[in-house]
């Protein structure tokens, strides 16, 4: 069911399309974060819609811990629930395992661990991770994997990508089986895998050409932006993305900022995720082409203009004031979370679309010099 298409490229910059069976991605994608099935400010589906968003992604741990991935099977699995009839791409769950779960053990079968939740214990194998996947209904199923932090000692880091492919072989067998049970809600579910290795470019590269030959739906650099440098990370995916099929998405996981999205879409990345934006907006932290506007600042209370004058969100098309939106954050009240995370995910969601815009017209370099500068010089507060 699945098919990428290779529209055109720029250098390393991919201009793709993925057809899925819940509708086509546009590439390069920002995917908006549903942790647990919702965006954190009280965005709803067609909130989603009204702000461009093509994929939503969900957390396979989150799920599985709360409500439970039965009880989400059961609710008909993530796009009936949320009511949600685009593309969604669950997490697999290795990061939360490591980052979140105490008194976690890894052994070769997967990995032990208390909840972060009710202490209570819990394991979570590849296996496992596909079934809780296939049970969720997502479109796009991650690989389990483990997630060394970028600092981590060279001898350890070969010891667990080694295991990470060895768990991507098994991820592969149980989504073939799985696919073809009778009572899976999306028999054509898709399989990313997973390319780690911390900072040391020899292991990515070796366990990248690894997992290339297993012909998998799509690929995806993980374990960056977790230690490292911006510099260090920009050179792991210059030296890594050449290694995975580039007729297939490329995922840069859980990265970043709007100008690591430009230097990842220039080094060949076209899929992206990222809780800063609706993070930052629920902190009153407001992208703009021209910097970001801290709305809780006391020179925004009389303020009667919108976020961003020209800015399409339904925020500021509706012409809600600086002013207001700042009282709104100063007493509490939810709306002005929803209406700062709304802002921040459109203008992530209109990113793309420019990035998609400059490759279809050939002048991305162009494109990336300019924005580049734009957002390293622009400080709205001070204008």
């Amino acid at each position: 069911m699945a098919e990428y298409e290779l529209i055109k490229t720029e250098g390393q910059a991919k201009r793709g399309r993925f057809t899925t069976v819940h509708g086509v991605i546009e590439t390069p994608v920002f995917m908006n974060v549903a942790t647990c099935a919702a965006i954190k400010g009280g965005l709803s589906a067609r909130d989603l819609e009204s702000i461009k968003t093509q994929v939503m992604l969900c957390n396979t741990y989150h799920l599985h811990v709360r409500p439970g991935d039965e009880v989400v099977n059961k609710l008909g699995g993530l796009h009936k629930m949320t009511h949600w009839s685009h593309p969604i791409l669950t997490d697999s769950g290795g990061f939360q395992v490591f980052s979140l779960a105490d008194l976690r053990k890894i052994k070769e079968e997967g990995v032990y661990f208390n909840s972060h939740i009710d202490g209570r214990k819990l394991f979570i194998g590849p296996e496992q991770s596909m079934q809780i996947q296939s049970n969720l209904g997502s479109t796009i199923a991650m690989a389990f994997d483990e997630c060394p932090n970028a600092l981590s000692e060279r001898e350890y880091v070969e010891k667990s990508v080694a295991r990470t492919t060895r768990w991507l072989i098994r991820c592969k067998e149980e989504m073939k089986r799985l696919n073809g049970l009778e009572g899976t809600i999306n028999k054509d579910q898709l399989l990313f895998g997973i390319n780690q290795g911390a900072i040391f470019h020899d292991i990515r590269i070796k366990q990248a050409k690894e997992i290339a030959d297993l012909d998998l739906d799509g690929y995806a650099i993980g374990g960056l932006a977790v230690g490292e440098s911006a510099e260090e990370m920009y050179s792991v995916i210059e030296d890594t993305t050449p290694y995975l099929p580039q007729n297939k998405p490329t995922y840069l996981m859980g990265v970043g900022t709007p100008e690591n999205i430009i230097e990842g879409v220039y080094r060949g990345i076209d899929f992206f995720d990222c809780v800063y934006p609706s993070r930052n907006g629920r902190h009153g932290n407001l992208y703009t082409n021209h910097g970001t506007l801290h709305i809780r600042n006391a020179k925004y209370e009389t303020d009667t203009r919108p976020i961003e004058e020209g800015c399409g969100c339904p925020v500021c098309r509706e012409g809600y004031s600086r002013g207001y939106i700042r009282h709104l954050l100063k007493a509490d009240e939810a709306l002005g979370l929803r209406f700062c995370v709304m802002h921040n995910l459109y203008f992530y969601n209109d990113l793309m679309r420019q990035i998609r815009e400059a490759l279809d017209k050939g002048c991305f370099a162009e494109f990336r010099k300019n924005k580049l500068e734009e957002l390293r010089d622009a400080d709205y507060d001070a204008t």
